[in-house]
């Protein structure tokens, strides 16, 4: 029995004993399993890393590595030349075991073609060179390793010239005509086994004439670009590392160990290889530093890019590179994006950054997107990886002047098209007027309210960060005016947090700009979002400034609309006579002046006052009467709303048999229109009025569905909540 028989015998031997198959060993090591097939039955020799790598999975150790042979077999009729020229795989190299799965499956096909893409510096060389380590002895004719870079499509011949030089076509007798050339090569190749790797591919125009017809070779692709028009190759993307694979990366070069500060660097490198990679090397040179110094060092985002160079490698260059393949209009757009403070960015919104009509933009930014520039985590939504950003911000976006009136032309598109949605949340609500350039686009269409929800719950965050960026720029205007429009959904959305942010730079930018309705408006509405969370000092501070400042400039209106919300804080104060005598004079106010709306929502407080008070029956009353009035005007939320004050009011007076019912109309009602909140408050107040009847099953089966949809209701605000720890 010769050497290589010995070792395929001996591992076949283990494998059977572990309980493995092909498959199985195939997964654990990354190697194919034609390849082991042929390695236990002596048809292809096998190396020191298979040997190394199935000792470890079969529990083997030393076991296998003596039976290697010395010298590879010699096939007969192979060419005498096997090239290999891979670069060496390098030993710390951390997760994408899915990826390397991919690529071996992609590669296993009779003429598979794969193409590994991803952002610079995420690691697609590595990949492919390990990959093609572990895939090497499977090929007769061994591996050509080609880098692309530098050499456009048209270029092709070029690099045809050095594959067959390589593959023993002498000088002379390479055609000068490319079609010739590419017909040489295909020819050269016929019958072969080879691994051909073709590093860093510009387009798929520059890959077409270098793949071969011989269905034995096989094509591992890298680039930049997604390479989308190679319709018959497997596509593998890559995405950076996950947080415990980048924090394993680091580690091995560095041989610190993991810690919170190293986690902190890692996300700092923003999990992209390259990024770590610097990183750690930068920690290796600097012998006086530690870790916290390194981390200290990538704090200030401004300067991360400037950090992240090593000498040798800097990451600027390596997006520098994908970005000088864009056209003036992508770069253009590229960085425009930058000038969005939010994590990502909708078509509408990149539209009017760019003044470009949509099917322009969506045609751009599908280009960054193939050159994995941007990322698009929704159908029509774009975002940008950390480190790019700063790379965008800093290199590309260029013509600051531009940059600045794209701001302008966003914020004021983001006004127009909040102030949209919220007419169809709220269609009744006061509005002051705010103009637009004529150039602003026109938002995307919403029809009713659910869309207009749908649509605050995917742009809020995108829509805060430009108000709090519209402050930080002097864009004081459009910084209340998106609070303003906010203010509905955070209502509905109970978002407390970004209400009180907004509002609060809304306030600076109103003051900054002398205008004092605004600043009355906004103080009023910080108001409401404070009751509205219970805070009732700070929500009768604001009320209080509000009415001082309505009064200066004699808005009747604001003063009365002030004097309501102030009525709403005393009664949850528990001064009812005060919030009796304050939400009464409004409402006379606003019956005088006809808002139905405003009159309807004070009619609603004060039914609330009176079951405080003891009058339960005359307050479900009035409730009723607002009910209808919401009705007629499509307010469903505030329908809920009374809904809700109704059954409380009934509860109060004991009839569970009219509570009930009104509680389940306000749960089917609310939960229409988006509101967890009131839905969670009716399924309450159904629990306490079955506890109140004796079925204490059927009220704790309401109360767990109150607290699945919105847990902890402040039993200051909601009173069924305090009414329903009074009976548990």
């Amino acid at each position: 029995m010769n050497e290589r028989a010995t070792f395929g015998a001996e591992l076949r031997r283990r494998r059977k004993a572990a309980g493995l198959s092909l498959t199985e060993l195939a997964a654990r090591t990354h190697y194919s399993k034609g390849y082991l097939s042929k390695v236990e039955t002596g048809i292809s020799a096998p190396n020191p890393a298979l040997a190394a790598l199935c000792e470890t999975e079969l529990g083997a150790e030393g076991e296998l590595t003596p039976l290697l042979p010395g010298e590879p077999v010699r096939r007969r009729g192979r060419p005498d030349v096997r090239p290999s020229g891979l670069p060496p795989a390098t030993p710390s190299f951390a997760g994408r075991a899915a990826e390397l799965r991919a690529i071996r499956t992609a590669l296993e096909a009779d003429g598979g073609v794969c193409v590994v893409s991803g952002m610079g510096g995420v690691g697609k060389t590595e990949l492919a060179v390990r990959c093609a380590h572990r895939l090497e002895s499977g090929f007769a004719d061994g591996c050509l390793f080609i880098d692309l870079r530098g050499h456009d499509s048209g270029e092709s011949t070029e690099v045809h010239d050095r594959l067959l030089r390589v593959l023993g076509v002498a000088a002379d007798r390479i055609p000068a005509d490319p079609a010739d050339r590419t017909a040489l090569y295909r020819s050269r190749l016929r019958g072969s086994s080879l691994l051909l790797v073709l590093d860093n591919a510009v387009n798929a125009a520059q890959v077409r004439p270098l793949l071969p017809a011989e269905p034995k070779c096989r094509v591992l692709i890298t680039s930049r670009s997604r390479l989308s028009a190679l319709d018959d190759a497997e596509h593998v993307s890559l995405d950076m590392l996950p947080l415990a694979e980048a924090v394993d990366l680091f580690t091995t070069v560095t041989g610190v160990p993991a810690d919170d500060t190293v986690t902190r660097v890692v996300r700092r490198c923003a999990r992209l290889p390259l990024a770590i990679r610097i990183a750690a090397a930068r920690l290796r040179a600097h012998p006086a530093w530690d870790v916290a110094e390194l981390d200290r060092r990538l704090d200030d985002e401004a300067a991360r890019l400037g950090e992240l160079d090593d000498g040798e490698r800097t990451l600027a260059a390596a997006f520098r590179l994908s970005v000088q393949q864009l056209s003036a209009a992508e770069s253009r757009l590229f960085g425009l994006l930058t000038v969005h403070p939010g994590t990502d960015v909708d078509i509408h919104s990149a539209s009017a950054l760019s003044t470009l009509s949509l099917r322009e933009t969506d045609r751009l930014l599908d280009r960054l997107h193939e050159a994995h520039l941007i990322t698009q985590p929704e159908p029509d939504r774009y975002g940008f990886h950390d480190l790019l950003r700063a790379f965008a911000t800093e290199f590309v976006l260029t013509d600051v002047e531009d940059g600045m009136k794209a701001f302008s032309r966003l914020t004021a598109f983001a006004v127009r098209s909040a102030a949209q949605a919220d007419k169809e949340l709220t269609p009744h609500r006061f509005v002051p007027e705010i103009t637009f350039d004529q150039g602003t686009p026109e938002p995307a269409r919403l029809d009713d309210s659910e869309m207009a929800m749908s649509w605050f719950r995917t742009e809020w965050p995108s829509l805060v960060a430009l108000c709090r960026t519209a402050r930080e720029r002097g864009e004081h205007d459009r910084c209340w005016q998106l609070a303003f429009f906010l203010r509905d959904f955070f209502f509905v959305a109970k978002l407390w947090d970004p209400w009180l942010e907004t509002h609060h730079w809304a306030r600076a930018s109103a003051e900054a700009i002398g205008d004092t309705w605004a600043l009355a408006t906004t103080t009023a509405n910080l108001g409401v979002a404070h009751v509205d969370r219970g805070d009732l000092d700070e929500a009768s501070e604001c009320y209080g400034e509000a009415l001082s400042l309505f009064r200066r400039i004699g808005d009747g209106h604001g003063e009365t609309t002030t004097l309501a919300h102030s009525g709403w804080a005393e009664h949850y104060r528990g001064n009812h006579d005060s919030a009796l005598r304050d939400l009464r004079l409004a409402h006379t106010f606003y019956v005088r002046d006809g808002n139905r709306r405003n009159a309807a929502i004070t009619g609603r407080g004060i039914a609330l006052v009176l079951t405080a008070i003891g009058q339960p029956a005359e307050a479900a009353a009035l409730a009723i009467e607002t009910l209808s009035v919401f009705d007629e005007l499509g307010l469903d939320l505030d329908a809920a709303m009374a809904l809700n004050c109704i059954g409380w009011a009934w509860y109060h007076a004991g009839r569970h048999d009219l509570a009930a019912p009104a509680y389940r109309a306000a749960a089917d009602r609310a939960e229409a229109c988006g509101s967890r909140y009131e839905t969670a408050r009716a399924y309450t107040g159904l629990g306490n009025a079955a506890a109140a009847e004796g079925s204490a099953a059927l009220a704790g089966e309401l109360w767990d569905r109150a607290d699945e949809i919105h847990p902890d209701l402040d039993e200051v605000m909601v009173g069924e909540t305090g009414a329903r720890r009074a009976r548990t």
